[in-house]
């Protein structure tokens, strides 16, 4: 189909504004998709707005130009579209499913305005892709690359976006590298030893958690073996890293709580396991290429898990999992099922090919 008049005259690109997903696993399985979009627009500057809890994940992508901090609740709503108004960005390519994402693309006046019609917002986008079925039963990755195999086919009558060969890989720099062996050593944590990180939590999904008793005696024969065992994840999962290691008989290593989202992904990057329930790090550790084993319950795998040829999952199957519930209402069989043994026989089996 032939494009219109008005569409060609606006198919020069200069800047691209992309509104990014609000969590970190979403966040990271969007990276293929912005590989894509550079690549059909080389030349272009592409500006990425996320919110600030997830803007460490960025800190070093060479795939966008300038990472623009989303917080609405400090500037406001009229402040952030006036930011993003002077900014005349020609394309608006919506990642995020909300209406305000559109409405900040509109308000912005960004001359294309590409997204799913969700929520209603078709009225104010330029171009409203088509949303399907197949979309929608595929892994959350083939949702952000159909996004811009649309815009490509919009912008330039065909989509040449590889659905075959993805792009993960998130960089990190030697230098950040550096700065987390430093600071380890103020946590009495040995960055010359081979680590394991053990994340327990799940953010807003006490059903995807596997037992943190558990977790202690994973990291107790962890320890037995050899390894520095460094329990990671963020601020509010502290509980939960204090419920683990309540049960060791080994002293623990912890970070949770102690690093930013940054200095994780840095830790991450050179630790040699990280064992995690279906959260994002799991998600992170994955796309840095670092050996994963996620530890899978209500999920269903098929449309979210951790990409990435080091990434493994391990589950028990059950007759009412994958139920995608937060609250298990029954006995959470489908965590209780994966024993500790189990876990360890696959860690020691990924830490051995190394």
């Amino acid at each position: 189909m032939a494009e219109s008049p008005r569409l060609k005259r606006l198919m020069i690109v200069e800047k691209i504004l992309v509104r990014g997903t609000n969590w970190v696993g979403d966040s990271i399985v969007t990276i293929p998709a912005l590989r894509e979009l550079k690549r059909i627009f080389p030349e272009a500057k592409l500006s990425l707005l996320v919110k600030p809890w997830v803007s460490g994940i960025f800190e070093d992508a060479d795939f966008i130009d300038e990472l623009i901090i989303y917080e609405r609740d400090r500037k406001g709503l009229v402040a952030t579209i006036r930011e993003l108004y002077q900014k005349q960005f020609s394309l608006a390519v919506l990642f995020q499913n909300a209406f305000e994402a559109a409405f900040l693309a509109f308000g912005a006046r960004a001359k294309l305005r590409m997204g799913f019609p969700t929520q209603h917002r078709s009225i104010l986008l330029t171009h409203s892709l088509k949303l399907t079925q197949e979309i929608l039963k595929l892994h959350q990755i083939y949702y952000y690359l159909h996004i811009v195999s649309q815009v490509e086919e919009k912008l330039f009558g065909q989509s040449r976006v590889d659905f075959d060969n993805l792009s993960y890989k998130l960089p990190v720099s030697f230098k950040r590298q550096e700065a987390i062996r430093e600071r380890l050593l103020s946590f009495g944590i040995d960055p010359a030893k081979r680590a394991v990180a053990i994340n327990p939590g799940a953010t807003n999904s006490r059903a995807k958690r596997w037992p943190a008793e558990r977790f202690g005696a994973l990291a107790d024969k962890l320890i037995d073996v050899g390894f520095e065992v460094v329990f990671i994840g963020a601020g509010n999962e502290l509980d939960i890293t204090q419920a683990a290691v309540a049960t060791m008989r080994q002293k623990a290593k912890i970070l949770t709580g102690k690093t930013s989202l940054s200095e994780s992904i840095a830790f991450l990057s050179i630790c040699d396991l990280l064992i995690s329930n279906d959260t994002g790090p799991a998600y992170i550790a994955s796309a840095i290429d670092r050996p994963t084993l996620t530890i899978f319950g209500p999920t269903n795998e098929q449309m979210i898990r951790p990409f990435g040829k080091n990434a493994q999952m391990i589950r028990h199957k059950v007759d009412c999992a994958p139920c995608m519930l937060r609250e298990c209402p029954i006995d959470h069989r489908c965590m209780t099922g994966i024993s500790v043994d189990m876990v360890m026989s696959y860690a020691l089996s990924m830490l051995k090919r190394l």
